[in-house]
């Protein structure tokens, strides 16, 4: 049977540590001309930057609300984007609304937005690539209102905008239209995390696909380490 999911959310909450790390990712990036893709993964219900065939993949599991997950993105966020733009890891964003008090909240607003991001926009059907989706994720993250009112519709695309992304995109992002059921969103990728650690569960986890394990993120070398497996 299931284990009862408030008593695995009251855990995830008291779970939550913070991540004290930071990196700097020294040279340039040599990325390839054809720009990382973004899509939505094959279950529906993650976020996938980065190209198919990248050495590295990871999901990250992430909270909007989870400042230790705002952490995550001043701290890795450059070497994300880096390690995508140059075609060396493939990361899936799997979002989550545990924080939120009723479906469609703040984290539920939030990750709506993440899969807005994903499509297609405007007359000429042009889309984000996963690094500027990588550099959303950071900037959104990076001006988290936890508790208070989630990001507004023109917020979210000035964001958009300011990391690059196409301005159909942006502006379908403003639009808020539905692109996800966030609450079959929120229960398959708990089950994901579930299946990943039953014991500690929490945002941010980060989980090797490649080797199928959790990696230790207060590990201030662990994408470095990651990268040169």
């Amino acid at each position: 049977m299931r284990i009862s999911r408030a008593i695995v959310l009251i855990t995830i909450a008291l779970l939550i540590v913070g991540v004290g790390c930071t990196k700097q990712v020294a040279g340039t990036a040599e990325s390839d001309p054809k720009k990382p893709p973004l899509s939505v993964s094959k279950d529906g219900y993650g976020i996938v930057a980065g190209f198919a065939d990248a050495p590295a993949k990871i999901e990250i599991y992430t909270e909007p609300q989870c400042n230790h997950c705002a952490d995550l993105q001043h701290d890795f966020g450059d070497e994300l984007a880096y390690y995508i733009a140059v075609g060396q890891l493939e990361v899936t964003y799997r979002p989550m609304t545990f924080l939120d008090d009723k479906t469609g909240g703040y984290s539920g607003q939030v990750s709506n937005a993440l899969f807005l991001a994903t499509e297609k926009a405007g007359s000429s059907k042009v889309s984000a690539t996963g690094t500027q989706f990588q550099r959303f994720v950071e900037t959104v993250w990076a001006h988290q209102r936890p508790a208070g009112d989630p990001p507004t519709g023109e917020e979210l695309q000035d964001f958009a905008k300011k990391v690059g992304m196409p301005d159909a995109v942006a502006d379908n992002i403003k639009g808020g239209g539905s692109a996800v059921n966030v609450k079959d969103m929120d229960d398959a990728n708990f089950e994901f995390l579930y299946e990943i650690d039953s014991m500690e569960m929490g945002t941010p986890t980060v989980y090797d696909l490649a080797n199928g394990e959790k990696l230790d993120i207060y590990d201030n070398d662990w994408l470095t380490k990651l990268m040169q497996s």
